[in-house]
């Protein structure tokens, strides 16, 4: 008899990195308020921004905005507070899909997709519906390797969802492969909410993780992630190259989950 499949589960970050993710991602947004000045860097392509689960507008306005300032057409996902996927899990990507194609037709351009947390789970997702219609994604903190736990999101996600039938052995494999376009995952071993083992991307030639040293809430507004997501947006379409940073903490890490 075959042995049923089950989903991928890491440990859970420590209850001390957890307690202390309010206070870590304040501080992170504080510093980039004060530290981090955009560069126009960006050739004006649009970019879609994802939420995280139980986030919307608000909570990606500081990233929409830096990345406006940046150079980029930056645009909010458009479907209000994020609860997760409603009903099948492809039904309700097929939504989204209508607003990456609706995008391309309008602009005459690629897109961009930019997911925080489950926010890049859709991205990653999107980009294999209409692999034409997207020139990147970057995921921050995206646990697409492990859906089975190394989280401290569930309860939360009951609470907001209460269908969690969609989260199969199935959809992980399929959140594994690596999209079909340049790909960065940016991850943080201090991140207090998921395990950042299951945010490492595979290694090839158009993918990349990259290690950042943020809270998983702060994601959003922390200045050297900011720097390095209009870095990667900023590579000239068709010619997409990993990110080679001198100094630590960022750095690009090539399949090396320990």
């Amino acid at each position: 008899m075959p042995q049923a499949q089950t989903l991928t589960s890491f440990s859970a970050p420590s209850l001390s990195l957890l307690a202390t993710e309010p206070l870590r991602a304040l501080f992170d947004f504080v510093s980039a308020k004060v530290g981090s000045r955009a560069v126009p860097i960006g050739d004006g392509h649009p970019v879609i921004v994802y939420p995280g689960l139980g986030g919307g507008a608000l909570s990606t306005q500081h990233l929409r905005r830096f990345l406006a300032d940046s150079g980029f057409e930056a645009h909010d996902w458009g479907g209000g507070l994020n609860t997760g996927p409603e009903g099948h899990i492809d039904d309700w990507l097929a939504g989204l899909e209508q607003r990456v194609r609706a995008l391309h037709a309008q602009t005459g351009r690629t897109v961009s997709l930019v997911g925080w947390s489950l926010g890049g789970v859709y991205a990653r997702e999107l980009s294999r519906r209409c692999p034409e219609c997207v020139r990147q994604v970057v995921t921050l903190g995206t646990p697409f390797a492990s859906l089975g736990g190394g989280t401290h999101a569930g309860t939360v996600y009951k609470l907001l969802n209460r269908d969690t039938s969609q989260l199969t052995p199935q959809l992980e494999a399929r959140l594994r492969q690596t999209p079909p376009v340049p790909t960065t995952s940016v991850y943080s071993k201090s991140d207090g909410i998921v395990s950042w083992r299951g945010c490492i991307e595979k290694n090839t030639a158009r993918s990349e993780s990259v290690e950042v040293h943020a809270s998983h809430l702060g994601m959003g507004t922390h200045g050297e992630v900011l720097r390095i997501v209009a870095d990667r947006l900023a590579q000239p379409e068709g010619g997409w190259k990993p990110i080679r940073r001198p100094s630590a903490p960022a750095r690009s890490t090539r399949s090396r989950a320990r």
